[in-house]
C-alpha cells in the first residue's frame, strides 16, 4: 500500500497538477482572474481522491486534502522549501499505510478490514 500511495502522490503532484495549478495555487503570485484558494483546493482534493481510492478510506482521504493543502500552502509562502515539502508529504503517506491497516478501521461497508 505504501508504495502505490507514493506512486499516487508522485502522479498527482507531477503530471496531474500540471503548469496551470502550480501557479495558480500561490496565493504570492497568482495567476490574474484565477482564485488562488481554488486553484489550491483543487489539487489537495486531487491527492485526496487517491488517497481515499488507494486505503478505501474517505476519511484518510479528507485529512490528505486538509494537510496537503496546509503543506503546500506554506511551501508557497515560503515556509518550507522543496525538500521539506516533498518528505511532509511522504511522511504522510507512512502514516495512511500504517492507520489503513489497523483492524479496527472501519471498511466502507462498515466491517473490520
Amino acid at each position: 500500500m505504501l508504495l502505490t500511495l507514493v506512486a499516487g502522490h508522485a502522479l498527482c503532484d507531477y503530471p496531474l497538477q500540471g503548469d496551470f495549478l502550480a501557479k495558480a495555487k500561490n496565493r504570492n503570485a497568482p495567476i490574474p482572474g484565477v482564485p488562488w484558494y481554488q486553484a489550491l483546493g483543487a489539487h489537495a482534493v486531487i491527492h485526496g481522491g487517491m488517497v481515499a481510492l488507494v486505503t478505501r478510506s474517505p476519511l484518510l482521504g479528507l485529512v490528505e486534502t486538509v494537510i496537503h493543502a496546509a503543506i503546500d500552502d506554506a511551501k508557497c509562502r515560503g515556509k518550507l522549501s522543496y525538500n521539506q515539502d516533498q518528505a511532509i508529504h511522504l511522511a504522510c503517506k507512512l502514516a495512511w499505510a500504517l492507520i489503513a491497516r489497523r483492524p479496527d478501521l472501519p471498511s466502507p461497508k462498515g466491517d473490520a478490514q
